[in-house]
């Protein structure tokens, strides 16, 4: 055996699974398909990064017509929390109990917020969140305070959030994994959507990986990617890779929603013909991406500000639609300079750089609901997605919402435009857990229910996209998941 629990995927979920695991002794070795990520002068260069996509991978998906598109996945030690906005949110109480939208009703979680809240807790800790209670009128309980301090709002946020009070909000601070000092010490660039080179950002490899990596149990081999699991019976008995097969008691996958329903559906053998852990027929299905946009709220005045990313309104995360509907969340983006406007809109540099001078930036978010025949499925060894945005009512709502409140606010002027598949507006749902075997992929704590020596530690448990970044969710699962391994195995 090379290890006593093989981890497939180094992102938020296999690296805080490693990091739940690592005192334990247990030998752990990870494969990761990517390299570790190496400061360079493109790490902070907008035209690099949004113009010639320098760190995109060459990776192509399918849509269901065949056409061809880059999802905007990446493959590196961190995985996608490499580039992520270092935003890291609690799903709220009603997140978690079925919950009526405008476009249908949510099935709810096997079990309630209260059930995750103590490894919500661990998962803030270690990732060293900054952040202040008290703010958001729909924050659920806590046991723990957060770590550190908010990251502090710059001039034109400071400015925003007065505004939006009086226009009768509740702006409150986003929750943030980011050492601010040391990430403006490399450039002053805002952090969302750019890479993490210097270990300013709490991502996967900075903050959980490298713990687990300080025990000598846990090892990470990168530049291995993973052809299928080898099955006997209801046993996984090996992983076959493009660098030799490896086996363990235990095998974890943690490769992205998309990549761990492709994965288990590569893996189809004589005895499991749809693909292992598909006695269900739900790997792949219920693929959720928020259903996500850009607002830019422009006005006579200069908006100075390098990050601007530390805000947050969920005035209508419950309520807010036509019947007293949930809509959604809303935050700011990274800031949009005129390099990053210009590469995402086709604008010419000039007008891109005057709306970029007098707009803050926002980023509008509501719940995709989970459904069927939304799914990942293989043509060949080739990943055909299929996702079918559910709830646009919502969004549309939600979008009506803010622009009639920025305009209160003292904003006359707003341009908004939807993110489309090529945006990975946080994938997840493909390999949902719970406790019905004819329902779910895995169990609640991401064993899957057909091997009983296979789990799922990645977005593809979650059960509902909510209307919140899943990170800080996918983490607190995989601290529990752990804990369910250690008693297991002790």
């Amino acid at each position: 055996m090379d290890a006593d629990i093989i981890i497939i995927g180094s992102g938020m979920g296999g690296a805080t699974l490693a990091a739940g695991l690592a005192p334990s002794g247990l030998r752990v070795l990870i494969l990761e398909r990517g390299e570790r990520l190496t400061d360079c002068a493109e790490a902070r260069d907008p035209v690099a990064i949004f113009a010639r996509g320098h760190f995109r991978p060459a990776e192509t998906w399918l849509a269901p017509d065949g056409t061809r598109f880059n999802p905007g996945n990446y493959a590196c030690v961190g995985g996608n929390s490499k580039f992520y906005g270092a935003v890291m949110l609690r799903y709220r109480e009603a997140d978690f109990a079925p919950l009526r939208h405008m476009g249908g009703t949510t099935p709810g979680w096997p079990f309630d917020y209260g059930e995750l809240a103590r490894w919500y807790d661990r998962a803030e800790a270690l990732y060293a969140l900054r952040g202040a209670a008290g703010h958001d009128p729909t924050e659920p309980p806590r046991g723990a305070p957060y770590p550190h301090p908010p990251v502090p709002h710059e001039p034109a946020i400071a400015d925003l959030e007065r505004r939006l009070r009086r226009a009768g909000l509740h702006p409150a601070p986003l929750p943030l994994a980011v050492d601010l000092d040391r990430w403006l010490a490399r450039a002053p660039t805002p952090w969302d959507a750019f890479p993490d080179t210097t270990g300013a950002k709490l991502d996967a490899e900075t903050a959980a990986l490298a713990e687990a990596l300080r025990h000598p149990n846990v090892r990470l081999q990168t530049g291995v990617t993973v052809q299928r699991l080898e099955a006997e019976g209801d046993r996984i008995t090996g992983v076959l890779t493009d660098a030799g097969r490896f086996a363990a008691p235990r095998v974890v996958l943690a490769a992205g929603a998309v990549h761990t329903a492709a994965l288990l559906l590569r893996s189809a053998t004589e005895a499991h013909p749809a693909g292992l852990a598909n006695r269900s027929d739900q790997v792949g299905r219920n693929f959720m991406n928020h259903n996500a946009s850009a607002l830019l709220a422009l006005s006579p005045r200069r908006n100075r500000a390098v990050y601007q990313k530390t805000l947050m309104l969920n005035d209508w995360y419950l309520s807010g639609g036509p019947a007293g509907e949930p809509l959604g969340n809303v935050q700011l983006l990274g800031r949009v300079s005129a390099p990053i406007l210009a590469a995402q809109s086709g604008l010419p540099g000039p007008l891109a750089r005057l709306i970029a001078n007098h707009a803050i930036d926002f980023y509008v978010m509501s719940e995709d609901l989970p459904t069927p025949d939304s799914r990942v499925t293989l043509r060949g060894d080739e990943i055909v997605l299929d996702w079918r945005r559910s709830n646009w009512d919502a969004h549309l709502a939600l979008v009506k919402q803010l622009k009639r409140a920025l305009r209160r606010a003292g904003f006359p002027l707003l341009l908004w435009k939807a993110f489309d598949r090529s945006t990975p507006s946080h994938q997840c749902g493909t390999a949902r857990l719970g406790n019905d075997p004819g329902a779910s992929v895995t169990d609640p704590f991401g064993r899957t229910h057909d091997h009983p020596n296979l789990w799922i530690c990645d977005a593809s448990l979650l059960p509902t996209s909510a209307a919140v970044n899943p990170s800080l969710t996918i983490a607190a699962l995989a601290l529990r998941q752990a804990d369910r391994i250690l008693q297991e195995a002790a």
